[in-house]
């Protein structure tokens, strides 16, 4: 018979009883301390330390010479004379255009910059070419305007000479002298001008430009495009000038005429006015006033500076006072000096008789003003006494 195994009873070992204090010790987690195998020693960390170097370092190493090596080799190019259909059994590029290639490398023409592999254009040099571009048309349209207009100088102007302006221009200055890129700067130049000009070749085989009449149009003066018009259409602007001119003639007579016959009425009435009272004046008693008057004397008072001069004037105010029967002129020596005098007839005179109308109107109108102005008031009384009988009751107890 198979027997069970017993097991062993653990003997129980008696430990004394920890005292309150200890057992609260050893119950918190910050007085237990962590074993000694959960940190790696100073030698471990140093290894780890090292093997992470050395894996970085050899990583790394892997991808730039994987980069390297994976990398495709440029080509290089072919030669600028060479044929494009060879190029891939040569296993070279193809030259860009505006290029050119030597042993494999690229340099650029003038007017271009090298960007990749490829040549662009230059900024700066396409940017003065157009402005002496510009610059080469205007010359040549101010040199035809001025042979249009004028007849003087010429249109045709050798490309020679244009390239002996170009030189002392302040554009070209930046470029320095006698260099590729002035050269280059100047021919592209003439030859965008070129594109709008008329060119032709002379007898000497010189190249000639010249700016088209219909461009040239606008280069003309303001002065020189109103004389040829006026040129083109004389058949009209001669009888229109001429009718303005003989409009504003006589729109001159008629106002002149129109200003001579007011001025010479109002110098009449002044001189009738003169001569009037100054008969009267000496008709008076202890006056030592002549009842003539000077005609010389009383022109120079009445006109002013700039009007003597115009004879007309007064001559008509002469041919006025000569048809009025009230006013007499005869010859009077004068100091010794024969003088025209005018003389104002006083017996019969209708204005004097018109005065005297005048103020007996005028003391009428003052009697029969306060003849009215009495009625007005008593009327005004008598209208205030109906109106207060306490007024009326006094008044007839006074006469009572």
């Amino acid at each position: 018979m198979s027997s069970t195994p017993r097991r062993r009873p653990k003997p129980k070992l008696s430990s004394p009883s920890p005292s309150p204090s200890s057992s609260s010790s050893r119950r918190s987690p910050i007085a237990l301390e962590p074993p000694q195998f959960m940190f790696p020693s100073k030698q471990e960390l140093l290894r780890l330390v090292a093997v992470l170097a050395i894996s970085s370092s050899v990583a790394v190493a892997c991808h730039l010479l994987a980069g390297f090596l994976l990398r495709p080799q440029a080509r290089p190019f072919c030669g600028s004379g060479s044929d494009p259909l060879d190029s891939f059994a040569d296993d070279c590029e193809p030259c860009p255009s505006h290029g050119e290639c030597h042993q494999g490398e690229l340099d650029c023409a003038h007017g271009y910059r090298k960007l990749g592999r490829s040549c662009v254009e230059d900024g700066d040099i396409n940017e003065t070419a157009r402005k002496l571009s510009e610059w080469v048309e205007n010359h040549l349209c101010a040199a035809n305007a001025q042979l249009l207009c004028y007849g003087t100088g010429t249109a045709w102007v050798p490309a020679e000479e244009i390239w002996k302006d170009l030189d002392g221009h302040q554009l070209m200055k930046n470029f320095g002298w006698d260099t590729a890129i002035f050269i280059y700067t100047k021919q592209k130049a003439v030859e965008a001008a070129g594109k709008i000009m008329e060119s032709r070749t002379d007898l000497s085989g010189m190249k000639e430009l010249k700016c088209p009449d219909s461009v040239a149009e606008l280069f003309k003066p303001y002065t020189c495009r109103i004389r040829l018009w006026i040129f083109k259409h004389v058949l009209l602007v001669v009888p229109v000038s001429l009718l303005l001119v003989a409009s504003a003639v006589l729109i001159w007579k008629v106002r002149r005429r129109w200003h001579l016959s007011t001025r010479v009425e109002e110098l009449y009435h002044q001189v009738c006015d003169i001569l009037e009272e100054n008969a009267l004046t000496s008709k008076k008693g202890n006056s030592e006033t002549e009842q003539w008057v000077v005609a010389a004397r009383l022109r120079d008072h009445l006109l002013l500076p700039k009007e003597r001069k115009d004879r007309v004037l007064w001559k008509k105010v002469e041919e006025l006072v000569q048809e009025d029967s009230r006013i007499d002129r005869y010859p009077k020596l004068v100091k010794g000096e024969s003088k025209v005098v005018w003389e104002w007839q006083v017996e019969g005179s209708l204005s004097s008789s018109r005065s005297k109308k005048k103020g007996e109107q005028g003391k009428l109108r003052f009697s029969h003003g306060r003849h009215s102005n009495f009625d007005q008031l008593s009327h005004e009384s008598k209208r205030d006494l109906q109106a207060s009988p306490h007024f009326i009751n006094e008044h007839k107890a006074i006469h009572s």
